[in-house]
């Protein structure tokens, strides 16, 4: 893969849009209000679990979609902050339980010890479900300017995307086919189009529900979504082969190990790129109606897949 700063310098001197600038801005809000969301409370030990994982820094991917596609259908960062902490919480969550010794049995997670490893397992499955929890409350309590009916359908959406119907049933389905031979192209794009991709969908919309999207708009940026939470995915497995512990934050090669289907397994390292990359392409040109309002979005599409970690 070509270097992640070289495409970052090539995408800013061909639209004028600076990438690594607006993660940047968008990562120190987003950190900001997370920390500001979460105080220590008690028992301290539930709070300080909870803070652990949600403050341990990542790329933000997902509350970063989600205040772009709310700015680019005309909203504010005001308006779409709670549903982007909402959505780092939930993703948060799923990383705590992810790594716990009965389904991935991970050490590491963005670089640190992982939660169970350092509050034990107990304590880890409460912090999940607390950041779980939580994160319906903060959209319903703290969204601001906001037409309930809009807040109402996110708060439902959430629950959907998490759920049996999302997450959930994606991890079901991750789980049951570890060790079999028999896994197609077609098993394994159901299980990470809930697994990964409803989440990364679901940020993308939020903020466009927030705003006011029309049935258009949201038509366009759910297939956008879809496009790029699949692209995500291939990239991960790559990755999870090609890239060493340090680059990743966590433990390199345990797709192997666990002996999971993954893009690469079934296609190869280099069709599994074309692929990737064919999706991002597809996805940038769900946005030609929006000009230059869509070069964030368009930017992060691009930069899925050729980042490191």
């Amino acid at each position: 893969m070509v270097k992640t700063n070289d495409i970052l310098a090539l995408n800013q001197e061909a639209t004028g849009f600076d990438l690594t600038t607006y993660l940047k801005q968008r990562q120190q809000v987003i950190e900001a209000e997370l920390d500001r969301s979460l105080p220590i409370g008690k028992p301290e030990k539930i709070y300080e679990s909870m803070r652990y994982s949600l403050l341990a820094g990542g790329k933000r991917l997902r509350p970063i979609l989600c205040l772009a596609s709310c700015e680019l259908i005309g909203g504010t960062l005001e308006m779409a902050l709670p549903a982007a902490c909402a959505l780092e919480m939930i993703h948060t969550m799923s990383l705590i339980h992810d790594d716990l010794p009965a389904m991935d049995n991970d050490d590491y997670r963005r670089g640190k010890l992982t939660n169970h490893k350092v509050f034990g397992d107990d304590i880890a499955i409460l912090a999940g479900d607390g950041l779980l929890a939580y994160a319906f409350e903060y959209v319903a309590t703290q969204t601001r300017n906001v037409p309930p009916q809009q807040i109402l359908e996110v708060v439902a959406r959430l629950g959907r995307t998490v759920g049996a119907a999302g997450l959930v049933g994606g991890q079901v389905l991750d789980l049951e086919s570890e060790g079999r031979t028999d896994i197609t192209t077609d098993i394994l794009t159901f299980i990470h189009t809930h697994k990964t991709g409803a989440l990364l969908e679901t940020s993308v919309l939020a903020g466009a529900i927030l705003a006011g999207a029309s049935p258009e708009d949201r038509e366009r940026l759910s297939r956008y979504a879809q496009r790029i939470g699949l692209a995500f995915q291939i990239v991960d497995d790559i990755l999870d082969i090609t890239a060493t512990q340090e680059e990743l934050g966590k433990t390199a090669g345990k797709d192997v190990r666990a002996q999971k289907a993954t893009y690469p397994s079934l296609w190869g390292l280099e069709a599994s790129q074309t692929q990737a990359q064919q999706l991002v392409d597809a996805a940038v040109a769900e946005l030609a109606a929006y000009g230059s309002l869509a070069d964030p979005l368009r930017a992060i599409a691009r930069f899925i897949t050729t980042r490191k970690h």
